[in-house]
C-alpha cells in the first residue's frame, strides 16, 4: 500500500473522530497563524487546551501499611474518558479498587502531573503509598505494578497491550497489587498477546499519549483525585 498524504489525513481525521466520541475532542486551530515555510495550518486540528488544577490538594505521602496508591494520568476523567479499547475509565478504576478490597487492602487515587510514562507514574504511585506498593494507569489504558525501591523500568507487572485489557484483568491486577503488599506468592497475569495491536492501534495510541503530555504540569506534581473531575 503507498503511504501518502492522502492517506495519513484520511487515517488522522478517522483517529481524531474516534477520540471526539470518546471524550477526548480536539479544537479548531484554523486561526493558528502557520510557522514561516510551514504552510497553511487551515483545517487542521490541535489537542485540547491545558486543564487548570488551580484548587487541587498536592498528594501527601500515606502512613497507612495496607495502602496503594492508583497513579492516574494528566488527561484521565477529563480530556479521556475512555481506554484504547472503549472500557470507561471510571469502570476501569472501580474494578482496580475492587480487586485490592478484595484482598484485604484500601486503595488511595492520585493524579500524577509530572510525567507521562507509566512506569515512572507506577514508580511516583509506590513512592506516595503507604505500602510501597503502586499501580500506574495511563488514561489510554496501559497498566504497570510497581514498587518503590525498585528502577522505573524494572516493575513488578507490565500491561502494555492496552487494546487487549477487560475490565476482569484489571480487577486482577488490583488484587496482584494487594497480594504484594501482604508479601504472598503472585502469580502474574495472563494477559491476551496479539502482535498486530501496535500496528492496528499506533496512530490512535500516540494520539492519546499527546493528549497527556500536554495536560503535564510539573509545578503541581501529584494531586489528590478521588472524587474529583
Amino acid at each position: 500500500m503507498e503511504v501518502n498524504e492522502q492517506l495519513v489525513r484520511a487515517v488522522t481525521q478517522a483517529v481524531v473522530a474516534q477520540l471526539m466520541v470518546s471524550g477526548a475532542q480536539p479544537q479548531d486551530v484554523s486561526s493558528t497563524p502557520a510557522p514561516e515555510g510551514a504552510g497553511s495550518f487551515a483545517g487542521k486540528t490541535r489537542m485540547r487546551p491545558k486543564h487548570s488544577y488551580e484548587n487541587a490538594v498536592r498528594a501527601q505521602k500515606g502512613t497507612d501499611p495496607k495502602e496503594i496508591v492508583i497513579g492516574v494520568g494528566a488527561a484521565f476523567q477529563t480530556e479521556i474518558t475512555k481506554t484504547m479499547s472503549g472500557i470507561p475509565l471510571e469502570e476501569v478504576l472501580r474494578n482496580i479498587k475492587a480487586g485490592i478490597e478484595e484482598e484485604g487492602m484500601t486503595s488511595r487515587v492520585v493524579k500524577v502531573l509530572d510525567t507521562s510514562d507509566v512506569g515512572f507514574m507506577g514508580l511516583e504511585a509506590a513512592k506516595l503509598s503507604g505500602s510501597g506498593i503502586g499501580i500506574g494507569l495511563q488514561s489510554k489504558g496501559t497498566t504497570v505494578i510497581h514498587q518503590k525501591d525498585l528502577y522505573p523500568l524494572s516493575n513488578l507487572e507490565l500491561f502494555p497491550q492496552a487494546p487487549l485489557m477487560d475490565l476482569d484483568t484489571y480487577r486482577k491486577i488490583g488484587r496482584n497489587a494487594a497480594k504484594y503488599v501482604k508479601g504472598e506468592k503472585v502469580t502474574p497475569i495472563e494477559c491476551t498477546n496479539d502482535p498486530m495491536v501496535r500496528a492496528k492501534y499506533q496512530v490512535k495510541a500516540a494520539l492519546l499519549h499527546i493528549i497527556e503530555t500536554e495536560q503535564l504540569d510539573p509545578a503541581k506534581g501529584m494531586i489528590e483525585w478521588e472524587g474529583t473531575r
